[in-house]
């Protein structure tokens, strides 16, 4: 039976722990933000972080094959994969696709408005970057110049310096597509080509590790230096002040060259474990380093000599993750165990939360004792095979105990101080043949359940180290190598399970034997869900047993994977157990139903998986990648219809999270650095909704209290008048200070009481508006007075305050508008009852003026009647969940 659509239970989110790989980075300067930002590859997306905190900014869209080089220019970024060039905008969107080459694209350079573009069979084609076209070709014969590195010195118009695998460079015009030199070259391959902040000098770092500094304007060499590291990976030159070069070099070392006094000026060892990809912040004492360990640096060179140190970071797994599980109840970071031997922390919310707890090392006595005899990889624990943690004493001690390959003794590792911790816990008198095999802590957080290859179960106290006894007569619980462990909530049982096809009960307390089940097959892995007491047992013939320890009864058997489950996981509530496989499948088991609800496969052999404690992710870790996939559960965001699934069920693929190809490829309509669209709030959402004034309570509040107000404010003493100001300009009264104009002497200050001129502002507007039939001015004009003034305004509108009736009609018409449109709705009430508190004896005597007033009541009435329904809804709503809550 054909399968249908992937998971209908998981959808990828993100990847967790990836930063960059082996592909150079580039570096970008924004105008706007003012601001360094580098652009890393991640496969098939791009990356970009600030570089002032290392924070990722933009996550590209994915593209269908793996990047392979990387270039930028003031507003794109181009990158290669296979024969294809892409041109990002905003990092992120693909908005031009050159398509030329027949071979890998293997270097890119920006040129002005054109592109160049080299691949391994020698062609060279410039593209005009907006419109796409081929502008020139060029042809190299890979055997006599196989290009290998391209660099426009500076200052030098429509030229490009090409460096060969042979040794030789040529100095080409691109205008005119006429080769104007060719230099001898040094009798090795160049691998890079860096311009110097000197005009006609450049840096060329060969294939046998020596630099060379040149002129290539008269041909001459400066100086040169010898790196004995292998061949040159990157360059470059300081820009801030002192004349330093930095180099990269395969064994992930970086040396710093004094330029002035011709000679080292230091050196940084181990700075990655692969080759190193170096660059200059400009005019800054900042080195940028990346390299495909997964890690990115940013360097200060404040040290004395020209020395730098580590100023910040951002480093994930440099090998891939074998094994991983969730820490805390919140579910908001998962530890992560890799084959390079580092145990990490990853936080689901934002990566500063990231945390290393390091790689492990034997005992300080005995590093203090053979540190000088033993050299840096050998003083280093191996990989982590099994880990088990446990929050309740994180505080007080260790809180986490791993297992090594190929060692019997255990290491107990401090989440908190992000260290290893003190003890190795190591049963006494045991051979040393045995290896660690099976690790569990107890809920309570005080013990330690170790089970070895040898048979044997042991069990060490977390706060002083020691050992507490072990499981079973003459030192064996089992015949066979132990294959997990686990104990109960209540530290009540301890089960273990072995390679003798046993599962053994045990009582905790007295480490004696209670009762044990006969397994089909030996088993692989073993996973106890503690709140409901399953244990799911995975075979070696690929089925799944699932035991309740109370019954102590196999109560459910699954069979569907084609291969060994690798790891298991139970969802919060133990209604689904979730498995990893060899067969490139994730299953999702219900326990009550005792079927398969989902299936999906994937593109990598996941090795890990756990179930977030609240549900939101499952979290996943695959062969050959360096970062954990995070996959949403949709059963939170929805109903999901899930049904058993038949036996012969064949799965669809699924996306892995940010590995999903382009759909369509789009056409340059935008700038980066233009200018940022401002979102506009619309002045009304709906019909239905009323929208508030935004203005503060005192402008409209205390309308009806003015007289109260003044009344307390008036002062006891009556106010004495002070000196004279020599000088003073009258002002305006109201809230926006405005000088009054001067008064023409010759006219009379006795203002004639006829003159229908006199009238303010607001009431002029207001007639103006019942007129026209719109108040929008009128109504910003009472927006921008105070309350003295609104009260000082709405009494002048009545005719013994040097208004007219027709006001009042126009006022209330005007507070209808602002009802009808629901804007200013908390303003539309304080002023209405202004209104009728200043002129309700007038107002009954005006029968034009009531009939509009009975209108306004039963639009007053409709509005607030949808309002209260409204908050009683929402009341309910509100109560009904509290409580639910309690």
């Amino acid at each position: 039976m054909a399968g249908g659509g992937g998971s209908c239970l998981f959808s990828g989110f993100r990847i967790l722990g990836l930063y960059c790989n082996h592909v150079p980075h580039v570096l970008r300067y924004h105008r706007k933000h003012r601001e360094f930002y580098l652009v890393t590859s991640v496969g098939k997306c791009l990356h970009t972080y600030n570089v002032n905190r290392l924070g990722i900014v933009a996550v590209s869209n994915s593209l269908q094959d793996d990047i392979t080089c990387l270039a930028a220019d003031r507003m794109l970024t181009f990158a290669a994969a296979g024969s294809l060039v892409y041109a990002f905008a905003k990092n992120k969107e693909v908005v031009m696709c050159y398509r030329g080459h027949k071979h890998e694209v293997r270097l890119l350079l920006p040129f002005g408005d054109q592109l160049i573009s080299a691949d391994g069979s020698g062609l060279v084609i410039v593209w005009d970057v907006h419109r796409g076209d081929v502008y020139v070709e060029l042809n190299f014969d890979p055997t006599t110049f196989d290009v290998s590195a391209m660099m426009h010195p500076s200052t030098y118009l429509n030229k490009v310096l090409l460096g060969s695998s042979q040794g030789a460079l040529q100095l080409w015009n691109l205008k005119t597509s006429k080769l104007l030199y060719t230099f001898a070259g040094w009798s090795a391959g160049v691998t890079v080509l860096q311009q110097s902040p000197a005009v006609d000098v450049v840096g060329v770092g060969m294939a046998t590790g020596r630099i060379i500094i040149h002129n290539i304007r008269v041909d001459e060499t400066l100086m040169s230096f010898m790196q004995d590291w292998g061949p040159i990976t990157s360059l470059a030159f300081r820009t801030d002040g002192p004349p330093t070069l930095a180099a990269g070099s395969p064994q992930g070392h970086v040396a710093l060259w004094d330029l002035e006094r011709q000679q080292l000026a230091a050196q940084l060892r181990h700075a990655h474990k692969t080759a190193v990809n170096a660059s200059f912040l400009h005019n800054e004492p900042l080195l940028i380093t990346s390299a495909g360990d997964n890690a990115i640096k940013v360097w200060i060179l404040d040290q004395e000599g020209g020395g730098a140190r580590l100023l910040r970071n951002r480093q994930g797994h440099s090998a891939p993750p074998t094994t991983i599980c969730h820490h805390g109840n919140d579910g908001k970071n998962i530890l992560s165990a890799g084959q390079d031997g580092t145990l990490q922390s990853f936080s689901t919310v934002h990566e500063r939360f990231h945390k290393n707890l390091g790689h492990g090392s034997i005992s300080k006595k005995k590093e203090q004792k053979k540190k000088k005899g033993l050299s840096y990889e050998e003083l280093r624990l191996p990989a982590i095979t099994a880990f088990s943690c446990a929050t309740a004493r994180q505080s007080d001690w260790d809180g986490i105990v791993a297992c090594h390959r190929g060692r019997l003794a255990t290491t107990t590792w401090n989440y908190q101080r992000c260290t290893m911790g003190a003890h190795h816990l190591r049963p006494p008198g045991s051979g040393s043949n045995a290896v660690a095999a099976a690790v569990d802590i107890t809920s309570c957080g005080n013990f330690a359940i170790v089970g070895s290859s040898c048979g044997r179960v042991d069990i060490y106290n977390l706060q002083s180290g020691f050992h507490r006894g072990c499981y079973g007569d003459e030192h064996k619980a089992h015949r066979g190598a132990v294959r997990g462990v686990a104990t109960d909530a209540l530290n009540q049982l301890t089960f273990t399970t072995a390679s003798d096809c046993l599962l053994k009960f045990w009582r905790f307390k007295t480490r004696k034997q209670e009762d044990q089940i006969k397994l089909s097959a030996a088993p692989a892995t073993m996973k106890l869900h503690r709140d409901s007491g399953m244990l799911a047992v995975a075979l070696d013939d690929f089925t799944l047993l699932i035991v309740d320890v109370e019954t102590k009864r196999v109560v459910r058997k699954f069979a569907g994977h084609h291969g060994n489950t690798n790891d298991m996981t139970f969802s919060p509530d133990g209604r689904w157990l979730i498995t990893a496989g060899m067969d490139c499948t994730i299953r999702t088991w219900d326990l009550p139903s005792g079927s398969l609800v989902d299936c999906f496969l994937i593109s990598m052999t996941p090795v890990g998986v756990s179930m977030s404690p609240t549900g939101d992710f499952l979290a996943t870790s695959h062969v050959d990648s360096l970062g954990i996939c995070l996959w949403t559960n949709k059963s939170l965001c929805g109903p999901v219809g899930l049904r058993p699934l038949p036996a012969d069920y064949q799965p669809e693929a699924e996306t892995l999270p940010g590995g999903g190809a382009l759909e369509a490829e789009q056409e340059v309509t935008e700038e980066e650095e233009g200018p940022d669209e401002a979102y506009s709030s619309a002045e009304q959402l709906g019909a239905e909704l009323v929208t508030l004034s935004q203005l503060p309570e005192s402008r409209w509040k205390h309308l009806l209290c003015l007289d109260t107000i003044k009344r307390r404010n008036k002062a006891v003493t009556p106010p004495v008048s002070g000196a004279s100001a020599p000088f003073f300009l009258p002002t305006v009264p109201g809230l926006t200070p405005r000088f009054s104009l001067p008064q023409d002497e010759t006219q009379s200050k006795v203002l004639s009481c006829s003159l229908p001129s006199q009238r303010s502002k607001f009431s002029c507007a207001l007639e103006a508006g019942l007129d026209a039939g719109s108040f929008a001015v009128p109504v910003e004009l009472l927006k921008s007075f105070g309350p003295s003034a609104v009260s000082v305004e709405l009494a002048g509108l009545s005719p013994e305050g040097g208004g007219a009736s027709s006001l009042f009609l126009a006022f209330i018409r005007m507070i209808d508008s602002m009802l009808a449109s629901g804007r200013d709705f908390d303003l539309a009430h304080a002023y209405l009852s202004l209104f009728l508190k200043l002129h309700l004896r007038s107002l009954a005597q005006d029968a034009v003026a009531m009939e509009a007033l009975v209108g306004l009541s039963s639009r007053l009435e409709a509005g607030w009647a949808e309002l209260r329904a409204s908050f009683n809804q929402s009341l309910c709503l509100l109560t009904y969940a509290k409580s639910a809550l309690l």
